[in-house]
């Protein structure tokens, strides 16, 4: 039996991926900062899950520890402090997010080498590539080499611009077994979608859910800033691929290249909910007003370029947006109506004691 390691497995990508590494029959273990995954059940996922903040090289030692005292086959290293545009994109948690990022991987790449690992995954992000090179939102330029001259458009896209680096260097030194893959905006059921730190397609869903028939949903900008989104079931496939081939360590992009805007994703959301619910951008003085800070939406265009990865993988998603979009529409909408149900049940048993009719 193989053995595979995700850190950051308690998260949306890594939840899923760890489901697919238990169904294939290896022995998997997860390390989260959380206590357990928001959504699954550990057994459905993992052999083993430890909760531990791998900022502290202590706890990463004891992560590549596991109760068959073999190293592993293979890590995958998915673990950062991310989220959406709002805690991305404010600049209110840059110092956070460059310094428990940087440190989760230091101590990663050190304990792959120390340990002896087979084959270590690095998921990096679409962020890191230049903002100049996507200031068209109708034709960005996301190509792998067009990475430099660097010049991200977050802090969050320096430091995993950064940390490619890192696993290439450990990989030149060490001779550790690598793969370095940009993610571009991987969404689907079983993620975050409510808090500030859910993605667009989890967003949009949302709040069409929650939005009443004849209303409006608010879109941050003018919404005609372009994206590609790729669902969580093709990315896990590509990662596999991508992790299981000899001849290649990347970097290289893992996404789609079906562009839209974001007032389209909004319109699928809101078709697939079935109401007439019209779009209200925000943007300016106005969203100034009412939040307090700049609008932050981040760079006006990105798609992910595809050629390399169908070049090395011999393969592409095929998965359409709007497909994607209606499994997650219908989870988050489910999630909506059971948040509103323990709402309305926690306000009548408070209503109800405070009137006397619970003793």
């Amino acid at each position: 039996m193989k053995n595979a390691l995700v850190l950051g497995g308690g998260g949306f990508i890594g939840g899923h991926l760890a489901k697919r590494l238990k169904k294939e029959g290896f022995y998997v273990k997860i390390v989260d900062i959380k206590p357990n995954h928001e959504f699954w059940d550990h057994q459905l996922i993992c052999d083993e899950y430890m909760e531990g903040d791998l900022r502290d090289p202590r706890i990463v030692e004891k992560a590549f520890e596991n109760k068959q005292n073999v190293s592993y086959d293979e890590v995958y290293q998915l673990a950062a402090d991310m989220g959406g545009a709002l805690y991305i994109f404010t600049g209110e948690n840059d110092a956070n997010v460059m310094h428990n990022s940087a440190l989760i991987n230091l101590n990663v790449a050190h304990e792959c080498v120390k340990n002896k690992i087979g084959r270590v995954f690095y998921s990096s992000s679409a962020c890191m590539y230049p903002e100049h090179n996507q200031l068209d939102a109708d034709n960005p330029n996301c190509e792998e080499s067009s990475a430099y001259p660097a010049n991200p458009d977050s802090e969050y896209g320096w430091e995993k611009l950064f940390s490619e680096r890192l696993f290439l260097a450990f990989s030149r030194n060490y001779k550790l077994s690598v793969r370095v893959a940009r993610f571009h905006n991987i969404f689907g059921p079983m993620g975050t979608w409510i808090g500030g730190k859910e993605k667009a397609p989890a967003a949009m869903c949302r709040k069409a859910a929650e939005t009443a028939d004849g209303s409006s949903i608010e879109v941050w900008g003018d919404g005609k800033q372009t994206r590609s989104f790729l669902h969580v079931d093709e990315c896990v496939e590509a990662v596999l691929r991508f992790m299981r081939q000899d001849h290649f360590n990347g970097p290289v992009n893992i996404g789609s290249e079906e562009m839209v805007t974001i007032n389209q994703l909004a319109e699928m959301a809101i078709k697939l909910s079935g109401k007439n619910i019209s779009i209200d951008n925000l943007e300016g003085e106005e969203f100034i007003e009412k939040y307090g800070f700049s609008c932050p939406v981040g760079v006006k265009g990105r798609n992910s370029d595809n050629k390399l990865f169908k070049e090395k993988m011999g393969w592409e998603a095929n998965l359409t947006l709007i497909e994607g979009m209606k499994t997650t529409f219908e989870w988050i909408d489910e999630q909506v109506k059971l948040q509103t149900n323990k709402w309305q049940r926690r306000y009548c048993c408070n209503f109800r004691s405070a009137s006397g009719y619970l003793q």
